[in-house]
């Protein structure tokens, strides 16, 4: 090269695929050696390939519709007539929550009528009318146990099984036992409420000791589903498709990174999913080709469902194109945002009830038409209860309980109508069958064709799993 030549000239004259090569200390041979590790050119296998489950599956995906704050079993599912005409009466009972240990407790009888509804005649209070409609589809856990009755704790062992931050989500372990039947899109989305994040924020969908590409990805209902997913400035569709041309040309070469860079080709897979995001993304959460019924059957025409009914819907929409789990929040920030109901808990539950109900029938309504609801598990729930008695001399407000609680799952292979496990006649605690939230997560990773107590990751020498060491079962009573 003539010494008068420029470096610019000199950098304009290269190939395009010296150009890529060479860009951003060797990017573009970075995305294509994520490539061709998809291809099994390399010994160590794309993360994010799907895998056939090692057992039966009876679902393909999961939708959490997680209720932060922990919303009351008496005032919702779990129907306490003995507590009716008990208002204002102090009892002894046993109860940990926020304001620590106590023995004695002022009745908070529940504030909202029962109703029978379905063939099973599952008692469902006025809260709720709509999913009062479904119930035949919803198996009932009524004797849920946590190990902590704080918010930021009890977040982590409902989304982690353990107390501590540091550890893979569930939705993280799915991915990792699965991966990831759509190539353009997360394997684990979750979807927050407007006025904000829960604690513990992004340890509650972090990937932990895993690779960050297990980690669960924040959408946005509207809009950008993720921040900087437009293309940059400049950047054309035309050039886009021609960095894809040039990729394929560097992969019939056989130019590729060395495939002991395992580190490296982790932010690859992360790398090549943005780019891809960038077409399919907006696309998964444009609803304007969804039907007028569709919309309102879920209530986004309305101002009070219109948040949660848009996430729902997402929901649904993210689970038909292979999203592996979904999890969407109600609830957010603190106090009354969500449903921690300390001081007044009509005005609160009265909120968040009718921010949802309509929703979540209107999900389990349209996955079941869709024949979707068979191979979706549905789970319904917050990280714990709310005790029968009052926290504070004056008022109706709860504090936590972890001793005892509902929640619920639908589809999946779950059986519909059936109630398991009990609390007390006050639902303080739980009396018959107490289920730790670990029999939760085994429930739904064997629904899904995993082993709870197979599934590991080596880590620091040691086989980790999301159940922990010791064995856990399922809930079998409520699998079909």
């Amino acid at each position: 090269m003539s010494s008068n030549v420029t470096h610019a000239e000199s950098f304009c004259r290269r190939t395009r695929r010296e150009f890529l090569w060479e860009i951003g200390g060797g990017f573009g041979g970075a995305a294509l050696a994520g490539m061709l590790a998809a291809d099994g050119a390399f010994a160590s296998d794309n993360p994010l390939a799907a895998r056939p489950s090692p057992r039966p599956a009876r679902a393909k995906s999961v939708i959490f519709l997680f209720m932060y704050g922990g919303p009351s079993h008496v005032d919702t599912f779990d129907y306490k007539p003995a507590m009716v005409g008990m208002d204002g009466k102090t009892v002894d009972v046993k109860t940990h929550g926020r304001g620590g240990h106590r023995n004695q407790g002022r009745i908070v009888e529940p504030r909202w009528k029962f109703r029978q509804y379905g063939e099973c005649g599952k008692w469902v209070s006025d809260l709720f009318p709509h999913l009062g409609k479904c119930v035949d589809d919803i198996a009932f856990l009524h004797s849920m146990t946590a190990e902590s009755p704080i918010h930021g704790s009890a977040m982590l062992m409902m989304n982690s099984g353990k107390l501590q931050s540091g550890y893979p989500a569930l939705g993280s372990w799915v991915n990792y036992g699965l991966g990831s039947v759509n190539e353009n899109l997360p394997g684990f989305v979750v979807m927050l409420d407007e006025s904000g994040g829960p604690i513990s924020g992004a340890k509650n969908w972090a990937s932990g000791y895993m690779p960050a590409t297990f980690a669960g990805t924040v959408f946005r209902p509207e809009g950008s589903p993720i921040n900087d997913l437009a293309l940059p400035q400049g950047v054309s569709r035309e050039l886009r498709r021609d960095v894809l041309d040039s990729l394929r040309e560097l992969n019939e070469s056989h130019l590729a990174l060395r495939p002991d860079q395992a580190d490296l080709q982790s932010r690859i897979s992360a790398y090549e999913l943005g780019f891809r995001m960038q077409q399919h993304a907006p696309e998964a959460v444009d609803i304007s080709d969804e039907t007028e019924e569709t919309l309102n059957l879920y209530g986004v025409n309305q101002p009070e469902t219109e948040a949660f009914g848009r996430r729902c819907l997402l929901a649904r929409r993210l689970v038909e194109r292979g999203v592996r789990f979904v999890q969407v929040y109600s609830g957010g920030a603190h106090n009354d945002a969500n449903w921690d109901a300390h001081g007044d808990l009509e005005a609160n539950h009265n909120l968040h009830a009718k921010e949802t109900d309509q929703p979540i029938a209107a999900l389990l309504t349209d996955l079941k038409r869709r024949g979707m609801l068979d191979e979706t598990l549905v789970v319904w729930g917050g990280e714990f209860g709310r005790q029968p008695t009052a926290e504070y001399a004056v008022g109706t407000g709860r504090d936590h309980n972890s001793y005892g609680f509902t929640m619920w799952a639908a589809g999946g292979g779950m059986k519909g109508g059936v109630s398991v496990g009990s609390t007390d006649e006050i639902g303080s605690a739980a009396a018959d069958q107490p289920m730790h939230v670990k029999r939760l997560h085994a429930t739904i990773l064997h629904q899904l064709g995993l082993d709870p107590n197979g599934l590991s990751y080596l880590y620091r020498g040691l086989d980790q799993k999301l159940v922990g060491v010791e064995h856990v079962e399922p809930i079998h009573e409520v699998i079909a």
